[in-house]
């Protein structure tokens, strides 16, 4: 007997739907049939860690593993805008004509918002009318300096990464470093920011764990802070870990990743070069390796890693992320990584930035595969990002 696939009773429609692996066969299988799609939520309920999206305009993402440029319609992300962070599937963006802090769903075009710049506590005014002199900032050397929108928006907050995803009604919260030396955060609905560490540190990259609630920075020579934003603990408890080192930090740019509950940090290796490209002769950086070191939390050391087996890093202007290979599609023991630290760190004159994979087994980059060629001036190229899509 012929069987009527519109009538499979609901919970095998959604056994099947919850062990799909991507979005889009979610999406294909959703509008199979009007049952079906009746039945099934818009968003997927549970859905498998997500090979990420690499947005390489205000509109165009790149997925890795079908080759294939994705145009989305994407106003809120105009040319005034600078993206300082991605987490779970939503950008943070700054805007060069106001203090707002954004937050964007690029799938779903939802927003949020996030307490905007001048309320830091170290901005001690701010007005529009005083035409490019509108942030008055205290530094650390208790003194103030004067800086105008663009800016603000573009160097006074190095990234933003959050707890979880803010859609709906959710609670999250979003930590932040704050130039190099302070650490930030506030959570869903408050009005203003509040620093939780003023220790001398450079604080290069921060992460959110979600097995222990907790945000971890990094400094460039390793230092931890650990700050815990349970809702107990309020203001968020901060605590200072000084580390050592199995072989030296030979790198110039430092990320923090958590790959299931083991702690790492990954070390990015430039060289400085001379490119010739349209007949001008500008110095460049580009990466030439990784180092990856694992934290002991007995010891509080970081010692070396050789290989990262079967898992993946994406780091950049992201939250960095640890993904199974097999499960998302991509190559394991590699490192996908994005130019995160120059706008004008350009490879040619059509001003492509420094990404690709770095391979852990013999020490190779391949470039990422972009844009044709001519396509840049069209779409827009500012810094690359990982972006892992995320319905909800």
């Amino acid at each position: 007997m012929g069987m009527d696939w519109s009538d499979l009773p609901p919970e095998i429609i959604e056994i099947i739907a919850g062990n799909l692996p991507t979005y889009g066969d979610y999406l294909r299988f959703r509008a199979a049939c009007r049952s079906w799609h009746s039945f099934l939520p818009q968003s997927p309920l549970h859905l498998r860690p997500q090979l990420p999206w690499l947005m390489l305009s205000r509109r165009a993402f790149f997925h890795l593993s079908t080759y294939k440029t994705h145009l989305l319609n994407l106003p809120e992300a105009s040319i005034r805008t600078r993206n300082c962070g991605s987490s779970h599937g939503w950008l943070v963006t700054l805007n060069e004509e106001s203090p707002s802090v954004s937050l964007l769903n690029p799938l779903t075009r939802a927003t949020r918002s996030l307490p905007p710049l001048n309320a830091f506590p170290s901005i001690i005014g701010f007005s529009y009318s005083n035409v490019g002199r509108e942030y008055l900032v205290r530094n650390h050397h208790g003194g103030v300096d004067s800086f105008n929108l663009r800016q603000m928006c573009n160097s006074f907050v190095r990234k933003i990464v959050l707890s979880s995803s803010p859609s709906g009604n959710s609670e999250f919260s979003a930590f932040a470093i704050v130039g190099e030396r302070n650490l930030a955060f506030c959570r869903s609905g408050d009005d203003s920011w509040i620093f939780v560490s003023e220790e001398l540190h450079c604080w290069e990259d921060a992460v959110h764990h979600d097995g222990s609630n907790s945000f971890y920075a990094v400094s460039k020579e390793g230092t931890v802070a650990v700050c815990c934003v349970d809702d107990d603990c309020f203001p968020p408890r901060v605590s200072i870990i000084q580390t050592v080192a199995s072989a030296r930090f030979s790198g110039d740019i430092h990320y923090a990743v958590f790959s299931g509950e083991d702690m790492m940090l990954v070390s990015r290796i430039l060289e400085q070069e001379f490119d010739d490209a349209g007949g001008e002769s500008n110095l460049v950086y580009r990466t030439v390796g990784f180092e990856i070191f694992e934290m002991n939390w007995c010891a509080f050391k970081w010692q070396k890693v050789e290989s990262l087996g079967d898992r993946a890093l994406f780091i950049g202007g992201n939250s960095s992320l640890s993904l199974v290979a097999a499960s998302v599609g991509c190559l394991g023991d590699c490192i996908y990584f994005t130019d995160d630290y120059s706008d004008f760190n350009y490879d040619d004159a059509c001003g492509k930035h420094d990404l690709g994979i770095f391979r852990l087994w013999d020490q190779g980059i391949e470039p990422l595969p972009c844009y044709p060629r001519n396509s840049y001036s069209r779409l827009g190229w500012p810094l690359p990002i990982w972006v892992s899509p995320n319905p909800s």
